[in-house]
């Protein structure tokens, strides 16, 4: 029987790095369903992305800003009682961060009590990011919450 050598060492190591190059090939693939972009097109947003910061500076400089609430009937957000909602359009994005298919659009209008629901029932388990916009007399206000719907 023959001894073993340096020269079946580096034939073993260089077998067994092919092995390795090999299932991460084949292996690695399957784990990447779920990684996608947030936007298809994102280089026309960044461009707009200056209108953004402005929405979220007035926001933050608002004395009394729009709230959510979770709760088993799904996610309230509610705007300050006196807030004058005439001449106010709505918006929310509701982006899950692994599965662009369960994202939510919307617009909605705010009820007698100056708040809108989004119902349990189009919610997931997972973890998402709530983009509220509304624009008020033609000025832009946006704020961003992140939401662990349980």
């Amino acid at each position: 029987m023959k001894k073993f050598t340096w020269g079946h060492g580096v034939v073993i190591a260089l077998l067994s790095f092919m092995a390795f190059i090999l299932s991460m090939l084949f292996l690695f693939p399957n784990g990447q369903k779920n990684s996608e972009m947030v936007t298809d097109n994102y280089y026309e947003e960044e461009l707009k992305y200056q209108d953004v910061i402005d929405a979220k500076k007035r926001a933050d400089n608002l004395q009394e800003k729009p709230v959510y609430n979770q709760d088993k009937t799904g996610i309230k957000i509610t705007f300050p009682k006196d807030y004058d909602n005439s001449n106010t359009t709505v918006k929310f994005v509701l982006n899950r961060t692994d599965d662009q298919n369960l994202d939510i659009h919307k617009s909605v209008q705010l009820d007698a009590s100056k708040s809108f629901l989004i119902p349990a029932q189009v919610l997931k388990l997972g973890n998402y990011t709530l983009r509220l916009n509304w624009t008020k007399d033609k000025t832009d206000y946006r704020m961003d919450y992140d939401v662990i719907w349980k």
